[in-house]
């Protein structure tokens, strides 16, 4: 594979997340008008149109859409090659690089970092934080080698090792009514003031929220929304002020004069996973699911995990 072969790939992939020359131009630190020549280029050499573009708008053709998919494993592959070849030729430390959202279980990120390979000794774990669609999205373009996240979206690309299921929770003040139930049901929201998470945090996720809340006409007195569950502490002391939220975010705001109580949805359930490219065959990230698997099994013996999964 040549220098420009993974030149126009690398163009190719930034217009196509992009929707954008000009952002792709930016992502890739590059002038605009030398993205343009690389997709001319790549158009002619291919004998097919990649995109489609106007003044105002870039779509990806179905021939866009099917290079764009193995152009991305083409170059994760480059990439990782180069950082084995050194990492072997110079004896250095292994990095695996490992995302994490905050809407997980802490304990779930200290497992992960207490984490050991004995075949991989000087092994080095590299963790970002940020949203699970986000995360996502960098496992699939190979900025991050596996991601634990919550609800991650579909993808036929990626595996997943199943971490944990939960419900959202339900704060609110010990006065409040709903403090007398052990669970709370989506009607029993109606009227009430929500405080719920922002949806370019996890968009599927909210937009599932606000589908089963129309289908069961669950209709709140006001909403507002949240980067981070604290912000929401005004509203929980005004009356039918309610702050639903993942169990660690309701475990943090649940003391003093507030309470919590899980919300009894089926739909609505949490599930975290590890996930990574289903065509990774890094050993080295291969040896790092498994032994998070078992330390994983340790905790949950009552609950099997399998790897790999479909996500």
């Amino acid at each position: 594979m040549s220098g420009n072969d993974l030149k126009y790939m690398r163009a190719a992939i930034a217009v196509a997340e992009e929707l954008s020359f000009s952002r792709a131009a930016k992502r890739l630190h590059v002038s605009q008008p030398a993205v343009t020549k690389y997709i001319g280029e790549l158009e002619e050499m291919l004998g097919v149109t990649l995109f489609l573009r106007d003044h105002h708008a870039v779509s990806v053709t179905d021939a866009g859409r099917a290079y764009v998919e193995e152009a991305r494993i083409a170059v994760l592959h480059a990439d990782r090659a180069v950082q084995a070849a050194r990492a072997a030729g110079h004896d250095t430390e292994m990095s695996l690089n490992v995302g994490r959202t905050p809407y997980a279980d802490p304990f779930f990120t200290s497992t992960i970092l207490a984490t050991r390979l004995p075949l991989f000794p000087k092994l080095r774990l590299n963790l970002l934080s940020g949203f699970s669609c986000d995360l996502t999205h960098a496992v699939l373009t190979g900025e991050l080698d596996a991601a634990l996240v919550v609800e991650p979206p579909l993808s036929k690309l990626l595996t997943g090792l199943k971490v944990d299921e939960s419900p959202f929770y339900v704060v609110m003040s010990r006065e409040d009514e709903l403090a007398d139930y052990p669970s709370i049901k989506l009607p029993q929201l109606g009227g009430k003031r929500w405080a719920l998470f922002q949806r370019h945090s996890h968009p599927p996720l909210y937009d599932l929220f606000q589908k089963l809340s129309h289908a069961s006409n669950v209709i709140p007195a006001s909403v507002q929304h949240y980067m981070v569950p604290e912000e929401s502490l005004p509203l929980l002391i005004q009356p039918n002020g309610v702050l639903i939220v993942p169990k660690i975010g309701a475990l943090r705001i649940a003391r003093d004069t507030f309470t919590m109580r899980p919300l009894d949805e089926s739909a609505l359930k949490l599930t975290t996973l590890l996930v990574s490219r289903s065509d990774n065959a890094s050993p080295v990230l291969s040896e790092f699911v498994r032994s998070f698997g078992r330390k994983m099994s340790h905790l949950h013996a009552d609950n099997q995990m399998s790897l790999p999964i479909s996500v």
